[in-house]
């Protein structure tokens, strides 16, 4: 055997290897879902223990101190630290959470993750201790959830392998908040995944058998199941039967009521438009003041369930509790504070089974009030989660009296029958739409096609053919690139596509004759819009036997997207990849934009910010502009706080409006089409690079200080990012004091603009190293040199001083591509100059020669060693009085 055939063999068992360890097997299932259940139910218990004891100080205080100013002041401050850990640390956190992982299950890409476990975790237990009448049940369903997503990243698994460890987290959170196994495993099979296939069911009953049972142990409580809630032997008779329905029905009823309420909550506390912090904490400070002003039996939410059933209470304190209890528990769902709704449904339950129990004794004078309030309890639950077996379920682990099944069962299916009619569907499935969020729709690779649209799935850095290359020139470049067919382009407009078949075929017909593109393409060819979506996109894929696709906006190519780029996508939906890490600033919001006629071949974004560089930058880009038939789109950042919302958040334009508008007149002047737009935004380079994407921009153009004192920062915080991820080209300005125009702060925009001082711009530096940044540096030149009145170019290489026979190639290229437009003929000259560093020797020239402007390349990649050895284009920036003009080539999405 040939050693390649014996490395191929031994690679191909190391790989079957691989694949056998990683395989998902019960086996591996069955571990990682026994250790999910242990860790749900450390945190569990966890989170029972910090809210408890912040809950016990909260009610002691207000023994000692007056509760009108102790409630309402540990409500707003706890309510208050609460909304900014979610806020700043983990959006995903807030509210009940069980949407967030009902939404994951059905594939959207909601993220669960050890950092919102832990965030889920900690807000949870400041909300609970200031005071809001929620429940810890939901948050641990989510905290469970969470860390099980977390460790299934760390095997790489299957898809469904990780619905199913979510799902088995999730009814391990539920098992160790209620000491409820089997609720647990019901309520993954009936409301989360709906699923009864055998691995689902085996993990969720490992993960809850061990949630609850951790939970049992680590909680101070046997693990015999003869402990009951109460002392109080329940009982039940035959003409008992029209009241448990009777209790169905007022549940049922209620219940719709209270979720409709949930929701005009949310909506409410939306048209406030304040921040989360501040919604948490105004929902603390009402029920502060409102709790208060009641009993003081009131202040301790764990204890108010067990206080109801125990019969401690009589009708008109337990109609009052469930008044206050429906209005409070509204009041701090709908402020989005992490907390659920479980506990609340209970105690809503119960009081009214304790009413309906009264009054059946007052007519009948046989049943008993507690167990009417343990019934109750099931069937406002049932109605407002829409689980009934798990109601029943739930209530039966938590009291172990056989003597209730059949009044829970009456009452529970009576009451989720009539809330079903009254208020159809899901809680969590309106909580989600609330959101944006349709899960019918969203969850099917059907709903993902109709979704996303070729913008969003698009390759934006597009290889094209220029239509007047040659087929030799073009058989060059196939032979140099993957890909099988390239689009033709002529001046920026899409003329054409050519594949490697239409060139063979060429060249078999008649191989001598020295043909152009323009005379073998495939002209007019099928095209898409940004807007299309993946299904339109699909079926001319299809339909046309092709594998890709341009994307054209006017005659204009700004992408092209094939077939892996849809298979990417999918396979993204269903592993629920959510491409953002970290804390997300909210989208930036649009307050005010005009637009020109879209006529340009391409269009170059200058980032307008301030007002003394602002004059001096719009006229490079309309010489720019001119000379590659671009648009010029300005745009102004006004930045707000993160804990505002940009599109919510009132902001004063008319600054930004009045430097605008000498765009435009700038604009007009030149006859360039010039468009303009005002975002409101979080992150500046977030702004940009949504503007990037959104108007397809090919340059941007923005000043740059020249330095930085940003720690861990090349170029300053907006621009490395800018550097790092904008797939279009850069261009930064380091302007020199005396060569800007006048201040644009105030200039009012009928007044004359000032004209370029095209005396200080006639010495031009160019350092050449070689590489795409620098090819891309000499393409700006013809146009920038258009900004003197006698330009003067030097082109120029720093060797070292030893060097006896410097490489002059680089140098002659790019004499050779100025010398193509003849203009420029005759004010070219190429010369190095020695020293023993690149900033020394272009310092050192710079002052010598009096130069007015140095252009230099940036490499993305070498950004890192830049790092390392010194910031090259910092350090000539910084030592130099002239401007510099710094240029980063077009890169890959």
């Amino acid at each position: 055997m040939s050693i390649p055939n014996l490395k191929a063999q031994i690679q191909n068992s190391i790989n079957q290897l691989i694949r056998a360890v990683w395989q998902p097997r019960k086996g591996l299932a069955i571990a990682e879902a026994s250790v999910i259940g242990l860790v749900a139910a450390f945190s569990a218990v966890f989170l029972k223990v910090g809210s408890g004891w912040l809950g016990t100080w909260r009610v002691h205080a207000s023994h000692i101190l007056p509760p009108w100013i102790i409630l309402p002041v540990v409500g707003v401050v706890f309510g208050y630290l609460s909304g900014v850990m979610v806020q700043r640390l983990a959006p995903e956190a807030a509210g009940s959470g069980i949407p967030h992982v009902k939404a994951s299950l059905a594939n959207i890409p909601v993220k669960l993750s050890w950092r919102v476990a832990i965030i889920k975790l900690l807000s949870s237990i400041l909300a609970l201790g200031s005071g809001l009448t929620l429940g810890r049940q939901g948050p641990t369903v989510q905290i469970g959830a969470a860390l099980a997503g977390g460790m299934s990243r760390w095997v790489p698994t299957s898809p469904d392998h990780r619905r199913q460890m979510i799902a088995a987290g999730a009814g391990a959170g539920l098992a160790a908040a209620f000491n409820a196994p089997i609720a647990g495993v019901l309520f993954v099979v009936e409301e989360l995944l709906q699923d009864l296939s055998g691995l689902t069911l085996g993990t969720a009953i490992i993960a809850s058998f061990i949630g609850g049972v951790v939970s049992r142990l680590l909680g101070g409580r046997s693990l015999q199941l003869n402990l009951q809630l109460t002392t109080f032997s329940n009982s039940f008779s035959i003409p008992e039967i029209p009241f448990y329905l009777l209790l169905g029905i007022l549940a049922g009823v209620l219940a719709a009521f209270f979720n409709r309420g949930l929701l005009l909550s949310l909506q409410l506390y939306r048209r406030l438009h304040v921040s989360l912090p501040l919604r948490v904490a105004l929902a603390g400070l009402i029920s502060g003041i409102v709790i208060s002003l009641l009993p003081q039996s009131f202040r301790d939410n764990t204890g108010l369930r067990e206080f109801v059933i125990k019969g401690s209470t009589n009708a008109p304190l337990a109609a009052m509790t469930f008044v206050a209890q429906f209005l409070l528990t509204l009041v701090a769902f709908g402020s989005g504070a992490p907390g659920g709704l479980f506990a609340p449904s209970l105690i809503l339950g119960s009081t009214l089974g304790y009413l309906v129990g009264v009054f059946e004794h007052e007519v009948l004078g046989v049943g008993s009030a507690t167990t009417y309030a343990l019934a109750g309890m099931g069937a406002f639950f049932s109605a407002v989660s829409k689980v009934p077996i798990t109601a029943i379920v739930i209530v039966f682990e938590m009291t172990t009296d056989f003597n209730l099944v059949l009044p829970l069962m009456v009452g529970s299916v009576t009451s989720y029958l009539v809330a079903d009619k009254l208020f159809p569907g899901s809680l969590y499935t309106r909580l989600l739409l609330l959101k944006g969020i349709d899960i019918q729709q969203q969850s099917s690779v059907e709903g993902v096609l109709t979704k996303l649209t070729a913008q969003e799935v698009m390759q934006r850095r597009v290889e094209s053919l220029d239509v007047e290359m040659s087929v030799d020139e073009a058989m060059q470049a196939f032979s140099h690139s993957h890909h099988r067919g390239f689009p033709v382009v002529e001046e920026g407009e899409l003329v054409g596509i050519v594949t490697q078949t239409d060139l063979l075929k060429v060249r078999e017909i008649n191989p001598q004759k020295e043909l152009t593109l323009r005379e073998v393409m495939t002209p007019q060819p099928v095209t898409v819009t940004p807007i299309h979506n993946l299904s339109n996109v699909l079926y001319l894929l299809n339909r046309h036997q092709i594998s890709r696709l341009p994307v054209v906006e006017g005659h204009r190519l700004i992408g092209i997207i094939t077939r892996a780029d849809i298979i990417r996508a999918e396979a993204d939906h269903l592993n629920c990849n959510n491409r953002e890490s970290g804390p997300q600033a909210e989208p930036s919001y649009v307050v005010y934009h005009t637009r020109s006629p879209s006529v340009g071949r391409g269009r170059l974004l200058v980032p307008v910010a301030n007002p003394e560089t602002a004059a001096t930058l719009l006229q490079m880009a309309a010489a720019i502009a001119r000379d590659r038939h671009y648009e010029i789109e300005c745009v102004q950042v006004i930045l707000v706080s993160r804990q505002s919302s940009p599109a919510e958040t009132a902001v004063k334009t008319t600054p930004s409006r009045r430097l605008l508008r000498v765009a435009e007149v700038y604009g007009k002047k030149w006859k360039i089409p010039v468009h303009t737009q005002i975002r409101v935004a979080h992150d500046t380079a977030q702004a940009i690079l949504e503007t990037v994407k959104e108007r397809h921009i090919n340059l941007i153009l923005m000043g740059w200080k020249g330095n930085t004192s940003t720690p861990g920062r090349i170029f300053g915080d907006v621009v490395d990012t800018l550097i790092r991820q904008a797939n279009c080209e850069v261009v930064l300005v380091k302007l020199a004091e005396n060569q800007q125009l006048p201040s644009l702060g105030n200039h009012p925009a009928t007044l004359p603009i000032p004209d370029f001082p095209s005396s200080q711009f006639n010495r031009w530096l160019v350092p050449m190293a070689g590489g795409p940044n620098a090819r891309e540096a000499i393409k700006l030149l013809p146009a920038l040199v258009t900004l003197g009145n006698d330009p003067k170019i030097r082109l120029t290489r720093v060797i070292q001083p030893t060097e006896t026979e410097p490489d002059m190639k680089v140098l002659e290229e790019a004499i050779r591509q100025l010398m193509r437009r003849r203009q420029l003929a005759s004010t070219v000259v190429a010369a190095p100059v020695r020293a023993e560093s690149v900033p020394e020797g272009i310092i050192q020239l710079v002052n010598n020669g009096h130069y007015d402007v140095v252009v230099l390349g940036a490499s993305r990649e070498g950004m890192l060693q830049q790092a390392i050895k010194g910031n090259i284009p910092e350090a000539i920036a910084s030592g130099v009085d002239s401007t510099v003009i710094l240029v980063r080539s077009a890169i890959s999405s």
